[in-house]
């Protein structure tokens, strides 16, 4: 295949991939130049094995595995899976969908890396993966509630944490709301306006009046 492919190239690799996937793969879609096929997430593990095993194909490496949100959707997650095929100059993305409860097979059997990815997603995303090995979160301290990217997710959290010098421990706390602060903008790095040659005008720094020194 060359690269980048021809959207003819990624037409008949996505029908060949749907074809070879005896129904764990149902459709596929072609935008921005890139091939993404999509299946039931019961049947992930086998759809996986299928593109790593099938010459045809031969998608030996998994470069990533990330959740995507949408809350609006009852399954509000996709669940994506990047994949290349070096010996055919290859990639594709696979797709499944699920919610905050039904777990996902873990494809750690297929791809070993998919490990550390899967316990990214579920921390992330509260994304279960079921059969995983070890499904503990990876990103965030321990005791943390709440899954950060979820789209409702409050972008300042839930608790802040701070070091409490009288119990010499690190303390969990409601998040506090910042006060109104006067903040002075002015730097001599931001905003400068340079002579223009010929007309005269001064080079004006916003901040300089504060080098300067009294008489």
């Amino acid at each position: 295949m060359s690269w980048p492919a021809t959207h003819d190239e990624l037409e008949a690799l996505g029908q060949a991939i749907v074809a070879n996937s005896a129904g764990a793969l149902g459709h596929y879609r072609i935008e921005f130049g890139e091939l993404t096929v999509g299946g039931p997430a019961t049947r992930i593990v086998e759809a996986l094995t299928n593109l790593r095993d099938n010459p045809q194909f031969q998608f030996h490496q998994l470069i990533d595995l990330a959740g995507v949100d949408y809350p609006q959707r009852p399954l509000r997650f996709d669940v994506v899976y990047h994949l290349l095929s070096m010996t055919h100059n290859r990639r594709v993305r696979v797709t499944v969908q699920t919610d905050e409860d039904t777990a996902v097979p873990s494809v750690v059997s297929v791809f070993p890396v998919a490990d550390w990815f899967e316990r990214e997603a579920f921390d992330m995303y509260g994304i279960f993966f079921d059969n995983h090995p070890d499904l503990r979160r990876i990103l965030t301290d321990y005791g943390f509630h709440g899954h950060p990217l979820r789209k409702d997710f409050p972008m300042t959290g839930y608790v802040e944490v701070r070091y409490d010098d009288e119990l010499k421990r690190v303390v969990y706390e409601p998040v506090k709301s910042v006060e109104f602060r006067s903040w002075d903008f002015l730097s001599p790095w931001e905003g400068a306006e340079y002579a223009r040659p010929g007309e005269g005008y001064p080079q004006v720094l916003p901040g300089d009046e504060k080098a300067e020194k009294p008489a």
